[in-house]
């Protein structure tokens, strides 16, 4: 069995080992490298993760997972997983039932039976049977669910898994499998054949199912002589007693492995069943997050990797929505056709929390996601980078400007045609004639390999000189100030301006310090 909820054709893809042999964890699977961390700290994405996992850890690591390997999604994964996402939102109550099922079935209780599974047949057929009865249970109650349920579903992945449940469990398996279970308990002791091998040693074991009827009772009481020769051991025949246990493990081995590597299916079912239905859930935590601050979201529209779409309606920066207290600012923008964004304007505009917002549309849009939007379509990217300025830190090895490069030489190593790269203030460690020569000639040098850009920056030189170009693939955008000097954080069409109003924050500050010396009558 299979659930197959995040991809329509295999599982969530990380190395599926045998799980439920052993306590479940995904922190292992969700190791960040240097990019993803660099995606972290300048997208604020843990701000996203925590809501998603609403204080839930495993539910915080699955977050983590999905979102980053959704920028190896293509249109159709996508795609897939928003006709699921759309119908958790309609049956809400019953997703999240199918999911507490699944802890149940990989609670520490029901890993610790195959966890300390013996290396003997003996008592690994013991603990899977036992295990494999309690499953069952959880089984019987999903399958209920899927009878009941099934037609409220329309999306493709649920409805194929509902359907798997039906055609695979039927009434007549779980009679059967109950019977079967509980012949593997030996309760009337065990029926084997053997042959004689070398030496006269026992070979070719093989369990037997008995095909006559027990005696009853009567027949028990009444009977004057015994059906087969038998011997007794005495009680304190531990040789006797482990030549006795060694003789039935022979017999049974082959069964032992068969009911746990059955059990072992069954578990891993579960196992992944609890991790895609986990990202679901997450989904459906953050769509309550944004209800309650009453934002916009919408079900964005992918396009193909390379195709140049970029168009929005009020995009908000998602982890700037869960944080704040009042409404935030929505941004618009059609930018088709574009692979080139300079944004420029002034001092704390809104440029960095636009810039952010287009990375956390990127990523929550190619894991399944929704958007924090009125309306959202984009091209898929193959990776996503992001290069931002860094304050001084005592650990760096060099200067401010060393560092950038370094990072920027890193995220070329890793670059690959059709990635989106957010720039935010770099190279602003050193003078504005150096930093404009370098920043140009590595944006012109990146967009010969298909890659696009979000640039913001200060550097009139730089952004002034991709303007004078009249290139038909650039976009200028500029933060809004109104003539008072307030900030509407709007992101506007507009050419390069050589100030960035620094004087306004500075008036805001200090404005409203009068010198001393006009409090002085007598100076």
């Amino acid at each position: 069995m299979k659930a197959h909820l995040m991809f329509h054709d295999r599982d969530f893809g990380w190395e599926l080992e045998p799980l439920a042999m052993r306590p479940w964890t995904v922190k292992e699977m969700t190791k960040m490298s240097p990019h993803e961390e660099a995606l972290t700290q300048d997208l604020e994405l843990n701000t996203l993760f925590r809501a998603m996992a609403g204080g839930d850890e495993f539910l915080l690591q699955a977050a983590k997972l999905a979102v980053f390997s959704g920028l190896q999604n293509d249109l159709e994964t996508i795609l897939y997983r928003q006709a699921i996402f759309k119908d958790c939102l309609r049956n809400e109550s019953i997703v999240k039932d199918i999911y507490d099922l699944a802890v149940e079935a990989t609670s520490g209780e029901r890993r610790r039976w195959l966890g300390i599974a013996s290396r003997f047949p003996g008592g690994i057929l013991s603990d899977a049977v036992r295990l494999l009865q309690v499953l069952m249970d959880v089984i019987a109650k999903l399958k209920r669910i899927a009878d009941e349920q099934a037609g409220k579903f329309e999306s493709e992945g649920l409805t194929t898994l509902f359907k798997m449940l039906k055609a695979e469990l039927a009434d007549d398996y779980f009679a059967a499998l109950k019977t079967r279970l509980k012949e593997l308990e030996f309760s009337d002791g065990v029926l084997m054949s053997a042959e004689l091998g070398a030496g006269n040693q026992g070979d070719s074991y093989v369990l037997r199912q008995s095909l006559r009827p027990g005696p009853n009772w009567f027949q028990r009481i009444f009977s004057w002589h015994s059906s087969a020769y038998t011997f007794h051991l005495n009680g304190r025949d531990e040789a006797g007693f482990r030549a006795l246990s060694e003789l039935r493990d022979e017999g049974i081995n082959l069964v032992a492995n068969a009911v746990a590597q059955a059990t072992d299916h069954v578990a891993s079912f579960f196992v992944m069943l609890r991790v895609e239905l986990a990202f679901y859930i997450g989904c459906l935590n953050l769509r309550h997050h944004f209800d309650s601050k009453k934002t916009p979201i919408c079900f964005p529209v992918p396009a193909q990797a390379g195709a140049r779409k970029h168009s929005f309606k009020e995009l908000r920066d998602a982890c700037l929505v869960l944080s704040m207290e009042r409404s935030v600012v929505g941004n618009d923008l059609e930018a088709d056709g574009k692979n080139i964004f300079v944004i420029t304007g002034a001092n704390q505009g809104g440029k960095s929390t636009f810039l952010r917002s287009i990375g956390l549309a990127q990523l929550m849009m190619q894991c399944g996601l929704f958007v924090t939007a009125e309306s959202f379509s984009a091209d898929i990217c193959r990776n996503l980078f992001t290069h931002y300025k860094r304050e001084e830190d005592a650990s760096m090895k060099s200067g401010k400007f060393d560092e950038e490069l370094d990072r920027m030489n890193g995220i070329v190593d890793a670059l690959m045609p059709d990635s989106l790269l957010l720039f935010n203030e770099s190279f602003a460690a050193t003078n504005e004639r150096e930093g404009s020569e370098v920043a140009t000639q590595i944006v012109r040098a990146l967009l010969e390999t298909r890659v696009k850009i979000f640039f913001v920056t200060h550097f009139y030189e730089f952004a002034h000189g991709f303007w004078e170009n009249k290139m038909d693939n650039a976009i200028f955008l500029r933060a809004e100030r109104q003539t008072d000097g307030q900030r509407t954080f709007k992101l506007l069409p507009g050419e390069p301006l050589e100030t960035s109003f620094g004087a306004d924050l500075y008036q805001e500050i200090f404005g409203k310090v009068k010198p001393q010396m006009d409090t002085d009558e007598h100076g």
